[in-house]
């Protein structure tokens, strides 16, 4: 792998290591709207990629076969970032990766455990990232809005861009 790609990986994963939750976005199936919902993300891998639970009875499942094309809306109150991750899904049926990823949180919805033939795992690989980083404390980006209300000069919302991976 080349060094950039590696530095904009552990940029994406620094960004989103304490996000629990994500919009994941799908095309609608027979329909030209974009479809979300939150998920629940059970891990990031080193490599940025990111596993979700769900069933295979959902509409997401039915929107991932028929387009792979995904994002994931993302925003992380804590440290001021908002990603916008575009990238591939898959969906895996791998019981030996499921047992792996598997908490005792997901028995809220999967009451079966492991041994749910409904589960499913969608396997999101990013590409693109867009972000925006305004990783001042709360009380530093409201004295800089409220700064540039003042002074009339526009609010600078902090660092934007775009990473390829």
């Amino acid at each position: 792998m080349k060094p950039e790609h590696n530095q904009n990986v552990e940029k994406l994963i620094e960004m989103i290591k304490d996000v629990r939750t994500c919009m994941l976005i799908t095309n609608e199936k027979n329909a030209e709207n974009l479809s979300g919902r939150p998920m629940s993300i059970a891990k990031i891998d080193d490599d940025g990629t990111m596993w979700f639970f769900t069933k295979k009875s959902s509409y997401k499942v039915d929107e991932i076969e028929e387009s792979k094309k995904v994002s994931l809306a993302i925003t992380n109150e804590s440290s001021n970032n908002y990603l916008m991750i575009h990238g591939t899904a898959s969906l895996v049926n791998d019981k030996a990766k499921m047992a792996a990823l598997w908490s005792s949180i997901m028995k809220a919805w999967f009451p079966l455990g492991l041994d749910d033939p409904d589960m499913l795992l969608i396997k999101v690989t990013p590409s693109e990232v867009n972000y925006w980083d305004s990783s001042s404390s709360k009380m530093v980006v409201l004295f800089n809005m409220l700064k540039a209300i003042v002074t009339g000069k526009e609010y600078d919302e902090g660092e934007h861009g775009k990473i390829s991976l």
